[in-house]
């Protein structure tokens, strides 16, 4: 699986967030924005790594920082992770994985000896102008929010 790199220019996107809202790479013009994407909301390490970027949500906005996640759940189950765990910015419900795809995130994985395809647990730090600055591919539930500051 290839992923897009630091240098490239983010892919342009319009997707909707859990609530029906319509979010746009433009909306993001001129302010750094983190897009994590993850497997599935309310599971583990998922739950570990949104909660990690909640609990450090002022320390990455005081750095300039937007937030999106992104999964390919439903609204309803994006609403209900972000309500559940009172997260401070959007979840993408990607269901028809047009995101995920365009940030080519999408691909085969292991899993107790198993392959299958799905989503890779990858984040993706863009600039002011949308350009990709940082890609965290070996992220670090726990210490998410430090990965993307360093």
């Amino acid at each position: 699986m290839t992923t897009l790199k630091a240098g490239d220019q983010a892919p342009n996107f319009e997707v909707l967030d859990e609530q029906g809202n319509t979010v746009k790479l433009s909306d993001f013009k001129g302010k750094k924005l983190v897009v994590f994407f993850y497997p599935k909301a309310n599971t583990p390490t998922c739950t570990v790594e949104a909660c990690n970027l909640s609990d450090n949500y002022k320390v990455l906005k005081d750095a300039g920082y937007e937030i999106l996640g992104v999964s390919a759940d439903t609204q309803r189950k994006q609403s209900n992770f972000k309500n559940k765990f009172g997260f401070p910015y959007p979840l993408i419900a990607d269901v028809d994985r047009t995101m995920i795809e365009a940030f080519e995130v999408w691909g085969p994985k292991k899993f107790m000896g198993r392959t299958f395809d799905g989503i890779h647990r990858i984040t993706f730090v863009i600039n002011e102008a949308g350009i990709i600055e940082k890609v965290i591919d070996k992220v670090k539930a726990k210490e998410h929010a430090k990965q993307i500051l360093e």
